[in-house]
């Protein structure tokens, strides 16, 4: 697996091998019939696919072509099948290899039958001019947007299905972020336009030793007459480790395909079945219900460029005299006790000693700066606060911008639940936080409840990411596709009653859930008019997700000790 990195000449070069268990999975899966003749790996590395193609028993029929761009690495390989004549490897860069049968293409003969491979995990700003050029061409030429956040492995997986023959199959191990996160929207649609039924299989535990990257298996058919005819068709299996790969795993596995909605949604959804996931769309078209961005705008947290330098403590207030150049601070999820951030709140931080405060400093001359003021930033620069990326941009360096007071908070990483929170004493956060803005004229406490119940909570799982941590984070963009209940024509003295039981619960550190039933009885089910059994789905939804998530850190963890 090709890994960039800043410092390690492993991973520069993608010194990461695929797991034999895995390539030798994938190649059986891959040569599923008699008609698969033609294969191809686009970044064979020392040849481990290849090794595994070897010992296929249909093997002496096939013709194979790798590449691999790395001299040495291809020189491995080349050592490895000189014996065989049918195994072509080539030390090129992919992309010129596809031009080249690409412009070749005359039908089917030309394509491939079987395509797999590990392609490489590699940053934009890692690649050649002449690999971005030849990337954004990939990517454009197939109805995609091409930026600086997209990683080389989305484009070959891209160039690999132009690359397949009708009713071929592509065995693909590719970063989990294909699941979720924004960059890949473009490759999800793209997949489920151009192949026929796909499986993606993920892991509970870490696949490569040694490296945290979460990795997954796609599996998919081309076949373009069904694909045209929105017949695409998805499921998603999650195994416990490697040694849940078997001849029979995809044929013993219960878990049924779904017909793929021709969207850029997540994929994360069809971890659940058929079903549930229609309850979800059903959701989106109900009236009842609108999405974050209906009700209000969502902004990141200030982004001061140095967070220790700019987040100070009453102690550091008091000694640089900085009580009129500060604003009331919520820097991180522990300093929100509860559904309101009140003035008790923040005086409780304060009195802790932790970083309360928001450096704020006016848009005057600096000369004009009390001493201790001017002390205070020549320290900075002193340190190298002023160095950083996004000081050093900056007219003046000690100038935060974009410096506002919102509505409310949402936390962007959590655990159990995100936090949403009603700001009451025009307090400030840093990014660790988005910022919430409402509409005009809207309750805002009925906005607050309208975020504490299960089906919203499904729909944070549902739109957020997680990583190998387990932590759940929302962008701002995911935060405004989550689904809410309009509660604004709800009583207001039922509102503040459920506020007051689910503040408490928080502030108490307790279990939500109790607090959650007689929500869901009071809103959803009462007021919003959901079917109990259909409310009763959701919250299985939210735990089903949210469990998966969590159930993945401790499994971390535990690997990361036994390490």
């Amino acid at each position: 697996m090709k890994l960039k990195a800043q410092n390690s000449d492993q991973k520069l070069r993608g010194g990461y091998y695929t797991p034999e268990e895995l390539a030798d999975f994938i190649i059986r899966w891959a040569l599923h019939n008699e008609q698969s003749l033609r294969a191809f790996e686009p970044s064979c590395g020392d040849g481990v696919f290849l090794e595994a193609l070897v010992k296929h028993p249909r093997f002496s029929q096939l013709n194979c072509v790798a590449v691999e761009l790395d001299k040495e690495e291809a020189k491995k390989a080349k050592e490895k099948m000189q014996l065989y004549s049918n195994v072509e490897v080539l030390n090129k860069d992919f992309f010129s290899v596809y031009e080249h049968y690409k412009n070749d293409l005359s039908g089917k003969s030309q394509g491939f039958d079987a395509i797999v491979g590990n392609p490489p995990y590699i940053r934009y700003q890692y690649l050649s001019s002449e690999q971005r050029v030849a990337q954004a061409d990939i990517l454009v030429t197939n109805g995609m947007k091409s930026n600086m956040l997209i990683n080389a492995w989305v484009s070959f997986v891209v160039a690999c299905v132009e690359l397949l023959n009708d009713n071929g199959r592509i065995g693909m191990v590719i970063p989990a972020e294909l699941l979720q996160v924004a960059y890949a929207e473009d490759l999800r649609l793209f997949l489920i336009n151009n192949l026929s039924s796909i499986t993606v299989i993920t892991f509970e535990e870490l696949v490569f030793p040694n490296v945290q990257q979460e990795v997954v298996l796609l599996l998919a058919e081309k076949d373009k007459e069904a694909s045209s005819k929105s017949k695409s068709s998805i499921r998603l299996i999650e195994l416990k480790n490697l040694d849940c790969l078997t001849e029979r795993t995809l044929d013993l596995e219960p878990i049924e395909y779904q017909q793929a909605m021709k969207d850029k949604n997540k994929w994360t959804r069809y971890f659940l079945d058929i079903d549930e996931t229609n309850l979800i769309y059903q959701i989106q078209m109900n009236n009842r219900f609108v999405a974050f961005s209906e009700i209000a705008d969502v902004d990141i947290g200030i982004t001061t460029g140095n967070n220790s330098y700019f987040s100070v403590s009453k102690a550091l207030v008091d000694e640089y005299e900085l009580h009129d150049v500060t604003r009331p601070l919520i820097g991180r999820s522990s300093h929100a006790s509860g559904l309101y951030f009140t003035d008790e709140d923040w005086k409780k931080n304060v009195n802790k000693g932790v970083d309360a405060y928001l450096i704020d400093f006016p848009d005057t001359p600096y000369e004009h700066y009390p001493n201790l003021h001017r002390y205070y930033i020549e320290l900075g620069e002193q340190e190298g606060a002023n160095k950083g990326y996004k000081c050093s941009i900056r007219d003046r360096w000690y100038r935060v911008p974009s410096i506002w007071a919102p509505d409310a908070f949402f936390l962007r990483r959590n655990n159990m639940f995100p936090k949403f929170v009603l700001n009451d004493i025009n307090a400030v956060s840093t990014d660790t936080m988005h910022r919430i803005k409402f509409n005009e004229g809207l309750d805002r406490d009925k906005i607050l409840l309208s975020y504490y119940n299960s089906i919203t909570f499904a729909f944070t799982e549902i739109e957020g990411r997680s990583y190998g941590g387990g932590v759940l984070e929302i962008l701002p963009g995911e935060l405004e596709k989550i689904m809410l209940p309009n509660l604004q024509g709800m009583d207001a003295r039922v509102v503040k009653d459920l506020l007051l039981k689910i503040d408490a619960a928080i502030r108490g550190n307790i279990d939500i859930e109790p607090v959650l039933d007689e929500v869901d009885k009071k809103v959803l089910i009462e007021f919003i008019g959901i079917d109990e059994k259909v409310v009763t789905t959701f919250r299985q939804i939210w735990k089903k997700l949210m469990y998966r998530r969590l159930n993945r850190k401790r499994r971390s963890t535990k690997n990361s000790v036994v390490r």
